[in-house]
Protein backbone atom coordinates (compact mmCIF):
# COMPACT_ATOMS: atom_id res chain seq x y z
CA UNK A 1 0.00 0.00 0.00
CA UNK A 2 1.04 3.51 -1.02
CA UNK A 3 2.23 5.58 1.72
CA UNK A 4 -0.62 8.32 1.59
CA UNK A 5 1.39 10.61 4.04
CA UNK A 6 4.07 11.62 1.96
CA UNK A 7 1.99 11.55 -1.59
CA UNK A 8 1.57 14.53 -3.55
CA UNK A 9 -1.57 15.69 -3.12
CA UNK A 10 -3.58 16.93 -6.84
CA UNK A 11 -4.66 20.38 -6.62
CA UNK A 12 -8.81 18.60 -6.76
CA UNK A 13 -9.11 15.87 -4.12
CA UNK A 14 -11.52 14.43 -6.36
CA UNK A 15 -9.57 14.63 -9.52
CA UNK A 16 -12.51 13.30 -12.03
CA UNK A 17 -9.87 12.02 -15.03
CA UNK A 18 -7.80 10.54 -12.53
CA UNK A 19 -11.11 8.78 -10.69
CA UNK A 20 -11.87 7.42 -14.32
CA UNK A 21 -8.41 6.53 -15.56
CA UNK A 22 -8.29 4.33 -12.01
CA UNK A 23 -11.80 2.95 -12.71
CA UNK A 24 -11.33 1.72 -16.22
CA UNK A 25 -8.12 -0.27 -15.14
CA UNK A 26 -9.14 -1.46 -11.80
CA UNK A 27 -12.93 -1.68 -11.66
CA UNK A 28 -13.77 -2.44 -15.33
CA UNK A 29 -17.72 -3.10 -14.20
CA UNK A 30 -18.26 -0.04 -13.07
CA UNK A 31 -18.44 1.72 -17.04
CA UNK A 32 -16.02 4.53 -15.80
CA UNK A 33 -13.82 5.36 -18.73
CA UNK A 34 -11.40 7.84 -18.86
CA UNK A 35 -12.39 9.00 -22.21
CA UNK A 36 -15.89 9.79 -19.96
CA UNK A 37 -14.68 11.16 -16.74
CA UNK A 38 -17.69 11.54 -14.24
CA UNK A 39 -19.50 14.94 -13.22
CA UNK A 40 -17.83 15.07 -9.56
CA UNK A 41 -20.51 17.14 -7.07
CA UNK A 42 -18.98 17.39 -3.32
CA UNK A 43 -22.09 16.85 -1.31
CA UNK A 44 -22.88 16.35 2.87
CA UNK A 45 -21.64 19.05 5.17
CA UNK A 46 -19.79 17.28 7.69
CA UNK A 47 -16.21 18.22 9.36
CA UNK A 48 -14.73 14.91 8.48
CA UNK A 49 -14.10 12.77 5.34
CA UNK A 50 -15.18 14.50 2.04
CA UNK A 51 -17.74 12.83 0.15
CA UNK A 52 -18.74 13.35 -3.51
CA UNK A 53 -21.50 12.16 -6.22
CA UNK A 54 -20.47 10.99 -9.27
CA UNK A 55 -22.58 10.75 -12.46
CA UNK A 56 -21.42 9.28 -15.95
CA UNK A 57 -22.83 6.90 -18.65
CA UNK A 58 -21.16 4.07 -19.27
CA UNK A 59 -19.92 2.38 -22.66
CA UNK A 60 -23.77 1.60 -23.68
CA UNK A 61 -25.38 4.86 -22.59
CA UNK A 62 -26.43 4.00 -19.46
CA UNK A 63 -26.52 6.54 -16.70
CA UNK A 64 -24.72 5.44 -13.96
CA UNK A 65 -24.20 7.18 -10.36
CA UNK A 66 -21.92 6.26 -7.56
CA UNK A 67 -20.49 8.31 -4.09
CA UNK A 68 -16.90 8.64 -3.52
CA UNK A 69 -15.76 8.60 0.21
CA UNK A 70 -12.07 10.17 1.13
CA UNK A 71 -10.00 11.42 3.86
CA UNK A 72 -9.66 15.59 3.47
CA UNK A 73 -6.29 16.88 1.87
CA UNK A 74 -5.06 18.34 5.46
CA UNK A 75 -4.65 15.31 7.13
CA UNK A 76 -2.90 11.96 7.39
CA UNK A 77 -4.85 8.80 7.49
CA UNK A 78 -4.29 6.16 10.14
CA UNK A 79 -5.30 3.01 11.38
CA UNK A 80 -8.66 4.36 12.90
CA UNK A 81 -9.54 8.41 11.92
CA UNK A 82 -9.75 8.59 8.09
CA UNK A 83 -9.02 5.59 7.49
CA UNK A 84 -10.91 4.56 4.27
CA UNK A 85 -9.95 1.29 3.57
CA UNK A 86 -10.91 0.52 7.23
CA UNK A 87 -14.40 1.50 6.89
CA UNK A 88 -14.28 -0.49 3.09
CA UNK A 89 -13.94 -3.49 5.22
CA UNK A 90 -16.53 -2.71 7.57
CA UNK A 91 -19.45 -1.99 4.80
CA UNK A 92 -18.61 -5.11 3.17
CA UNK A 93 -19.14 -6.90 6.05
CA UNK A 94 -22.36 -5.01 7.03
CA UNK A 95 -23.77 -4.81 3.91
CA UNK A 96 -26.47 -7.95 3.14
CA UNK A 97 -27.21 -7.84 7.45
CA UNK A 98 -30.36 -6.72 9.03
CA UNK A 99 -28.43 -3.27 9.26
CA UNK A 100 -28.72 -1.55 5.15
CA UNK A 101 -25.47 0.28 3.60
CA UNK A 102 -24.89 1.44 0.32
CA UNK A 103 -23.34 -1.70 -1.74
CA UNK A 104 -19.38 -1.00 -1.76
CA UNK A 105 -18.46 -1.23 -5.23
CA UNK A 106 -14.81 -0.71 -5.69
CA UNK A 107 -11.64 0.81 -3.10
CA UNK A 108 -7.98 1.99 -4.13
CA UNK A 109 -5.22 1.29 -1.74
CA UNK A 110 -3.05 3.78 -4.26
CA UNK A 111 -2.36 6.82 -2.68
CA UNK A 112 -1.06 8.26 -5.70
CA UNK A 113 -4.46 8.29 -7.30
CA UNK A 114 -6.27 10.81 -5.53
CA UNK A 115 -3.35 11.67 -2.60
CA UNK A 116 -4.81 9.38 -0.41
CA UNK A 117 -6.87 5.49 -0.02
CA UNK A 118 -10.69 5.95 -1.70
CA UNK A 119 -13.55 3.92 -2.22
CA UNK A 120 -16.87 3.90 -4.25
CA UNK A 121 -20.11 2.98 -2.53
CA UNK A 122 -23.74 2.44 -4.40
CA UNK A 123 -25.44 5.80 -4.20
CA UNK A 124 -28.44 5.50 -2.23
CA UNK A 125 -31.76 8.23 -2.38
CA UNK A 126 -33.31 9.63 -0.01
CA UNK A 127 -32.93 12.55 2.27
CA UNK A 128 -30.01 13.32 5.20
CA UNK A 129 -31.76 15.00 8.33
CA UNK A 130 -29.98 17.97 9.41
CA UNK A 131 -32.87 20.36 9.68
CA UNK A 132 -36.28 19.89 9.95
CA UNK A 133 -36.51 21.31 5.86
CA UNK A 134 -34.72 17.55 4.71
CA UNK A 135 -38.10 15.95 5.90
CA UNK A 136 -41.33 17.93 6.30
CA UNK A 137 -42.72 15.21 7.32
CA UNK A 138 -40.92 15.58 11.04
CA UNK A 139 -42.68 18.96 11.83
CA UNK A 140 -45.45 16.42 12.58
CA UNK A 141 -45.05 14.90 16.39
CA UNK A 142 -45.88 11.66 15.61
CA UNK A 143 -44.14 11.28 12.74
CA UNK A 144 -41.03 12.68 14.54
CA UNK A 145 -41.34 10.10 17.26
CA UNK A 146 -41.07 7.12 14.99
CA UNK A 147 -38.02 8.43 13.30
CA UNK A 148 -36.57 8.54 16.90
CA UNK A 149 -37.74 5.05 17.72
CA UNK A 150 -36.44 3.92 14.48
CA UNK A 151 -33.29 5.35 14.95
CA UNK A 152 -33.01 3.77 18.19
CA UNK A 153 -33.59 0.72 17.26
CA UNK A 154 -31.43 0.54 14.20
CA UNK A 155 -28.75 0.71 16.57
CA UNK A 156 -30.02 -2.07 18.51
CA UNK A 157 -30.15 -4.44 15.24
CA UNK A 158 -26.32 -3.40 14.41
CA UNK A 159 -25.44 -4.44 18.53
CA UNK A 160 -27.15 -7.96 17.56
CA UNK A 161 -24.85 -8.90 14.86
CA UNK A 162 -22.29 -11.13 15.09
CA UNK A 163 -19.25 -9.29 16.29
CA UNK A 164 -16.95 -12.20 15.82
CA UNK A 165 -17.39 -11.79 12.31
CA UNK A 166 -16.32 -8.53 11.88
CA UNK A 167 -13.39 -6.98 10.93
CA UNK A 168 -11.58 -6.34 13.64
CA UNK A 169 -12.44 -8.45 16.40
CA UNK A 170 -10.16 -9.18 19.18
CA UNK A 171 -11.89 -10.62 22.60
CA UNK A 172 -8.68 -9.39 24.67
CA UNK A 173 -9.03 -5.77 23.47
CA UNK A 174 -12.76 -5.82 23.39
CA UNK A 175 -12.98 -6.70 27.24
CA UNK A 176 -10.94 -3.66 28.04
CA UNK A 177 -12.35 -1.07 25.61
CA UNK A 178 -14.15 1.05 27.95
CA UNK A 179 -10.91 1.72 29.61
CA UNK A 180 -9.26 1.96 26.47
CA UNK A 181 -11.86 4.31 25.04
CA UNK A 182 -11.75 6.85 28.46
CA UNK A 183 -8.13 7.16 28.01
CA UNK A 184 -8.05 7.58 24.96
CA UNK A 185 -10.09 10.19 24.37
CA UNK A 186 -9.17 11.81 27.36
CA UNK A 187 -5.38 12.12 26.13
CA UNK A 188 -7.17 13.39 22.86
CA UNK A 189 -8.47 16.17 24.89
CA UNK A 190 -4.99 17.29 25.70
CA UNK A 191 -3.08 17.01 22.67
CA UNK A 192 -5.84 19.19 21.20
CA UNK A 193 -6.92 22.15 23.82
CA UNK A 194 -6.04 25.43 22.43
CA UNK A 195 -5.47 27.43 25.60
CA UNK A 196 -8.87 29.54 25.55
CA UNK A 197 -10.67 26.59 25.93
CA UNK A 198 -10.90 25.53 29.90
CA UNK A 199 -9.74 22.54 31.12
CA UNK A 200 -11.63 22.15 34.63
CA UNK A 201 -14.35 20.32 33.49
CA UNK A 202 -12.77 17.99 31.42
CA UNK A 203 -10.71 16.91 34.07
CA UNK A 204 -13.22 16.17 36.49
CA UNK A 205 -15.74 14.21 33.69
CA UNK A 206 -12.33 11.80 32.76
CA UNK A 207 -11.36 10.90 36.34
CA UNK A 208 -15.31 10.21 36.87
CA UNK A 209 -15.18 7.97 34.03
CA UNK A 210 -12.31 6.18 34.55
CA UNK A 211 -13.64 4.90 37.89
CA UNK A 212 -16.80 3.87 36.36
CA UNK A 213 -15.49 1.84 33.38
CA UNK A 214 -15.95 -1.65 33.14
CA UNK A 215 -14.61 -4.76 31.71
CA UNK A 216 -16.75 -7.66 30.55
CA UNK A 217 -19.40 -6.76 28.26
CA UNK A 218 -20.57 -8.74 26.08
CA UNK A 219 -18.79 -7.40 22.39
CA UNK A 220 -20.58 -5.59 19.78
CA UNK A 221 -20.05 -3.91 16.47
CA UNK A 222 -20.13 -0.19 17.26
CA UNK A 223 -20.97 2.49 14.43
CA UNK A 224 -18.98 5.09 17.08
CA UNK A 225 -21.60 8.03 15.46
CA UNK A 226 -24.88 6.81 14.91
CA UNK A 227 -27.12 9.97 14.62
CA UNK A 228 -29.54 11.22 12.67
CA UNK A 229 -27.36 12.87 10.15
CA UNK A 230 -25.76 9.69 9.21
CA UNK A 231 -28.48 7.58 8.41
CA UNK A 232 -30.59 8.20 5.08
CA UNK A 233 -34.35 7.82 5.11
CA UNK A 234 -37.53 8.12 3.31
CA UNK A 235 -38.12 11.70 2.97
CA UNK A 236 -41.96 11.13 3.43
CA UNK A 237 -41.22 8.52 5.84
CA UNK A 238 -38.50 9.52 7.45
CA UNK A 239 -38.86 6.69 10.11
CA UNK A 240 -38.15 4.34 7.39
CA UNK A 241 -33.87 4.13 6.82
CA UNK A 242 -32.54 2.92 4.03
CA UNK A 243 -28.95 3.41 4.97
CA UNK A 244 -26.42 3.91 7.41
CA UNK A 245 -23.11 6.33 6.60
CA UNK A 246 -19.82 6.62 7.99
CA UNK A 247 -18.31 3.53 9.73
CA UNK A 248 -14.69 5.28 9.65
CA UNK A 249 -14.76 4.56 13.35
CA UNK A 250 -16.92 1.64 13.46
CA UNK A 251 -14.91 -1.44 15.75
CA UNK A 252 -15.50 -4.18 17.98
CA UNK A 253 -16.35 -3.40 22.20
CA UNK A 254 -19.00 -2.29 24.67
CA UNK A 255 -22.26 -1.23 23.30
CA UNK A 256 -23.01 0.61 26.00
CA UNK A 257 -20.56 3.44 24.90
CA UNK A 258 -21.84 3.16 21.38
CA UNK A 259 -25.58 3.94 22.83
CA UNK A 260 -23.23 6.75 25.00
CA UNK A 261 -21.80 8.09 21.29
CA UNK A 262 -25.89 8.63 20.37
CA UNK A 263 -26.74 10.04 23.72
CA UNK A 264 -23.86 12.82 23.59
CA UNK A 265 -25.85 14.04 20.29
CA UNK A 266 -29.29 13.81 21.67
CA UNK A 267 -30.51 17.49 22.70
CA UNK A 268 -33.79 16.21 24.16
CA UNK A 269 -37.37 18.46 24.34
CA UNK A 270 -37.28 19.32 27.64
CA UNK A 271 -33.27 20.70 27.52
CA UNK A 272 -32.98 24.34 28.52
CA UNK A 273 -32.90 26.63 25.27
CA UNK A 274 -28.74 27.26 26.27
CA UNK A 275 -27.74 23.64 25.30
CA UNK A 276 -30.38 23.47 22.26
CA UNK A 277 -28.78 26.44 20.81
CA UNK A 278 -25.75 24.19 20.65
CA UNK A 279 -27.61 22.85 16.98
CA UNK A 280 -26.26 19.46 17.08
CA UNK A 281 -29.60 17.90 15.24
CA UNK A 282 -33.34 18.09 15.55
CA UNK A 283 -33.43 15.31 18.41
CA UNK A 284 -35.35 18.00 20.21
CA UNK A 285 -38.09 18.58 17.61
CA UNK A 286 -41.77 18.13 19.16
CA UNK A 287 -42.59 14.32 19.74
CA UNK A 288 -39.01 12.95 19.65
CA UNK A 289 -37.54 11.06 22.48
CA UNK A 290 -35.96 12.23 25.67
CA UNK A 291 -32.82 10.43 26.43
CA UNK A 292 -34.39 8.50 29.11
CA UNK A 293 -36.57 7.09 26.69
CA UNK A 294 -33.94 6.90 24.15
CA UNK A 295 -32.15 4.53 26.52
CA UNK A 296 -35.42 2.65 27.94
CA UNK A 297 -36.56 2.41 24.11
CA UNK A 298 -33.21 0.79 23.47
CA UNK A 299 -33.34 -1.64 26.84
CA UNK A 300 -36.70 -3.24 24.91
CA UNK A 301 -35.72 -3.64 21.78
CA UNK A 302 -32.20 -5.54 22.73
CA UNK A 303 -33.10 -7.22 25.94
CA UNK A 304 -30.73 -6.12 27.72
CA UNK A 305 -30.28 -3.75 30.37
CA UNK A 306 -28.39 -0.60 30.31
CA UNK A 307 -26.29 -0.61 33.69
CA UNK A 308 -25.18 3.36 34.54
CA UNK A 309 -26.97 5.29 31.74
CA UNK A 310 -25.07 8.57 33.05
CA UNK A 311 -21.77 6.74 32.25
CA UNK A 312 -23.18 6.69 29.22
CA UNK A 313 -24.40 10.30 28.39
CA UNK A 314 -20.94 11.93 29.95
CA UNK A 315 -19.00 9.77 27.96
CA UNK A 316 -20.79 10.75 24.96
CA UNK A 317 -20.65 14.19 25.71
CA UNK A 318 -17.11 14.40 26.58
CA UNK A 319 -16.21 12.41 23.36
CA UNK A 320 -17.88 14.98 21.19
CA UNK A 321 -16.73 17.83 22.84
CA UNK A 322 -13.21 16.46 22.27
CA UNK A 323 -14.17 16.14 18.52
CA UNK A 324 -15.15 19.37 18.39
CA UNK A 325 -12.33 20.86 20.70
CA UNK A 326 -9.60 18.87 17.64
CA UNK A 327 -11.62 20.40 15.05
CA UNK A 328 -11.19 23.98 16.20
CA UNK A 329 -7.62 23.35 16.75
CA UNK A 330 -7.48 23.27 13.29
CA UNK A 331 -8.92 26.20 12.86
CA UNK A 332 -6.45 27.70 16.04
CA UNK A 333 -3.73 26.59 13.98
CA UNK A 334 -4.43 27.97 10.58
CA UNK A 335 -4.70 24.80 8.64
CA UNK A 336 -8.56 25.19 7.86
CA UNK A 337 -10.31 28.34 7.18
CA UNK A 338 -14.34 27.58 6.93
CA UNK A 339 -16.20 29.43 8.95
CA UNK A 340 -17.63 27.03 10.88
CA UNK A 341 -14.95 25.48 12.94
CA UNK A 342 -14.73 28.98 14.51
CA UNK A 343 -17.16 28.68 17.17
CA UNK A 344 -16.33 24.72 17.94
CA UNK A 345 -14.25 25.87 20.59
CA UNK A 346 -17.27 27.19 22.80
CA UNK A 347 -19.04 24.32 21.34
CA UNK A 348 -16.53 21.86 23.24
CA UNK A 349 -16.40 23.68 26.29
CA UNK A 350 -20.25 23.62 26.51
CA UNK A 351 -20.60 20.15 26.33
CA UNK A 352 -17.74 19.40 28.68
CA UNK A 353 -19.64 21.91 31.07
CA UNK A 354 -22.84 19.59 30.34
CA UNK A 355 -20.97 16.35 31.40
CA UNK A 356 -19.61 17.53 34.33
CA UNK A 357 -23.17 18.60 35.23
CA UNK A 358 -24.67 15.02 34.62
CA UNK A 359 -21.68 13.26 36.61
CA UNK A 360 -22.43 15.82 39.22
CA UNK A 361 -26.27 15.44 39.67
CA UNK A 362 -25.97 11.51 38.17
CA UNK A 363 -29.00 12.62 36.19
CA UNK A 364 -29.59 12.58 32.23
CA UNK A 365 -31.18 15.62 32.65
CA UNK A 366 -29.98 18.73 32.97
CA UNK A 367 -31.15 22.17 35.41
Amino acid sequence: MSDAGTATLPRDPADAHAIAAWAERAAPALGLRAAAPPVVTRIGGGFSNLTYRLDWHDAAGVPRRAVLRRPPPDVTPSGGAHDMLREWRVLRAVHGSAVPVPAPLAACDDASVLGAPFYLMAHVDGAVVRTLDDAPALRDPAAMRRFAEATVDGLAALHALDATAMPGFDADKARAYGTRQVEGWARRWTAARPPDVPDDDAARVFAWLATRAHAGATPALLHNDWKFDNLVVDADAPWTVRAVLDWEMATVGDPAYDLGTTLGYWMAPDDPPAFRALALGVTAAPGSLTRAEVVARYEAARGVRVDDPVRCWAFGLAKVAVIAVQLYARHVAGRVRDARYAPLGGVAAALMRTASDAVRHDSLTIG
